[in-house]
């Protein structure tokens, strides 16, 4: 940036004004709200503070990207510098007292739950569920993922999240990963350790999940379900009853009849079902031609019968598996790519066909 003449209108009150609004990642509240900023100095053209976080690594690059493009929009300022310190435990418990208490499944809450199902393991469910949750955050939505797949979680690593959520005070924060909060019962056992509960335990675990971690109120929240028809679906039709679920299904028109079952589980529990996204549709090859490896049509089939929409299709590509093993989602490094620009479109359609509106009479303004 080329150098300029200090501007003498600045000084810390309007570094500290420029600053204050700039949103964290971990609670998505501004910054001086929540008392992160300290010590703002102003020397020349050159801006100085110390800036307090409760989690080191992941969020702050953004946080310091967002910070430096606030300060330097200011008259006469050129440069951030900004000191990271950790919060003390005195600190955090501060902290906790200024965070609200909005639990997903409120009424009042303005998060719409995504319920990602299969009939079936194999499918990519997961897959699809980070994938979209990604593409959702690069458009700018806060969205988070709960990772419901209690015997087969996958998501943190998929998302690349290798630290563990922060606990301040009994309350859960979810760490954060390509703009996408995710809580999963990965963080809480071993990669190879089974998880063998019954439905109390699940249903237990599950309750914990929504209203012991702070989500704050994110526009979007996928829940990652296990597959079939068991205790998870029942728990979540209870503690989400508002949510939306999309079944996901591959090609294979025997497959389809395996993932209605999911599907009329849903509906038996009163679950709305939104639509049907199709993975593994295709491979293009080096000649540019469609190879329909796992037959065709399975996944308009079922939509014709669940009499909703196929809401997208997914290729299927190396690099999709590829990005889920190395934490680096295909849609976040290459977001234009075939793949990316499938899952932009699913995530397109669902961000314009938001929930049914109920309407009454008694309620009209006049």
């Amino acid at each position: 940036m080329p150098f300029r003449r200090a501007s003498a209108s600045v000084g810390q009150a309007q570094v500290l004004d420029a600053l204050r609004p700039i949103l964290d990642p971990w609670f998505r509240r501004g910054i001086g709200e929540l008392g992160f900023v300290r010590d703002v100095r102003v020397r020349g053209a050159t801006a100085t503070c110390v800036v307090a976080v409760p989690i080191d690594g992941a969020g702050v690059d953004k946080l310091l990207a967002d910070m430096d493009a606030a300060v330097s929009a200011l008259d006469g300022i050129d440069r951030l510098d900004v000191e990271w310190q950790r919060m003390t435990e005195p600190e955090l418990a501060e902290l906790r007292s200024h965070l609200p208490d909005v639990a997903i499944g409120d009424p009042a809450s303005k998060t719409r739950v995504l319920g990602i199902s299969s009939g079936k393991g194999g499918v990519g469910k997961s897959s699809v569920t980070v994938n979209l949750a990604v593409t959702l955050a690069a458009a700018g939505h806060d969205v988070a993922i709960l990772d419901a797949d209690v015997y087969g979680f996958s998501v943190p690593k998929m998302l690349g999240i290798s630290e563990p959520p922060l606990v301040i005070d009994k309350l859960i924060v979810p760490p954060v990963a390509h703009g996408v909060k995710c809580i999963s019962m990965g963080f809480f056992a071993d990669d190879d350790q089974p998880v063998i509960w019954r439905g109390p335990m699940l249903h237990k675990a599950l309750e914990q999940f929504l209203t012991d971690v702070y989500w704050g109120e994110p526009d979007y929240l996928l829940v990652d379900m296990p597959p079939g028809t068991g205790d998870v679906a029942l728990s979540m039709a209870q503690f989400t009853p508002r949510s939306e679920t999309y079944v996901v299904t591959t090609p294979q028109p025997a497959a389809q009849r395996v993932a209605q079952r999911s599907a009329l589980m849903a509906e038996k529990v009163n679950l709305e079902i939104k639509g049907v996204i199709e993975n593994m549709s295709w491979f293009t090859g080096d000649d540019g031609r469609r190879y329909e490896i796992f037959g065709s049509g399975g996944g308009q089939l079922l939509a014709e019968r669940l009499g909703v929409p196929l809401v997208g299709q997914v290729p299927l590509v190396i690099q999709l598996r590829e990005g889920g093993d190395s934490g680096n989602p295909i849609v976040a490094a290459q977001p234009h790519s075939e793949v990316g620009e499938a899952f932009g479109a699913i995530a397109g359609w669902i961000v314009g066909h938001g929930p049914k509106r109920i309407y009454r009479r008694e309620l009209t303004i006049r």
